[in-house]
């Protein structure tokens, strides 16, 4: 009797996936993420996801100031088989200072995702990647809602706490309560 073959996914480790860089099957300007061990092409950036995301980083640089490093869609190393690119990250102030280092979640003190297609991803494999690594807090800029879902309180099956900010509200990162953006200058 022979055994019964059952055929599993290869998981690329982060470490892979940057020897995939260094010897030319991907280069900077290719537009994958790896997330859980897989290739994930990224969608299109469009017109108003680029208009958010850089006003995130104006407003941002102007009120984290020395308190932290705005980052904008720069990875983020989740070993062993992710490295997403976020839209923005806002790291600790040391975070990323050495040229080869890649800020992993113990640098991160806010992920920031800019949705508008890509919401129900947004909200269930970048969330959970991002609670299973211990990242403290996660926002998602809603553009279809016109909102920001603010998720704290990560665990291993995600986020436990969940509050939504609406354009007439003001919104702070927990690790940094002096910033206070207006949710209508977001979406301005």
């Amino acid at each position: 009797m022979s055994a019964v073959f059952t055929p599993t996914r290869h998981k690329l480790s982060v470490e892979d996936y940057h020897r995939l860089g260094e010897v030319g099957i991907l280069s900077e300007d290719s537009r994958v993420e790896l997330l859980e061990g897989e290739l994930i092409e990224m969608a299109p950036i469009g017109g108003p996801h680029m208009a958010v995301v850089n006003r995130l980083n104006r407003l941002l640089v102007l009120a984290v100031g020395d308190l932290g490093v705005v980052s904008v869609q720069n990875p983020v190393r989740l070993p062993p088989h992710s490295e997403p690119q976020p839209d923005v990250a806002i790291l600790k102030p040391r975070a990323g200072d050495a040229a080869s280092a890649v800020p992993g979640p113990d640098d991160v003190l806010l992920m920031i995702e800019v949705a508008d297609t890509t919401l129900t991803f947004d909200r269930t494999t970048k969330l959970n990647l991002y609670a299973k690594a211990g990242i403290a807090e996660c926002w998602i800029v809603n553009l279809q809602s016109r909102c920001i879902e603010v998720y704290c309180e990560p665990t291993a099956e995600g986020y436990s706490n969940k509050v939504d900010f609406q354009i007439a509200e003001t919104v702070s990162p927990q690790a940094l309560p002096a910033v206070q953006l207006a949710v209508t200058e977001i979406f301005a």
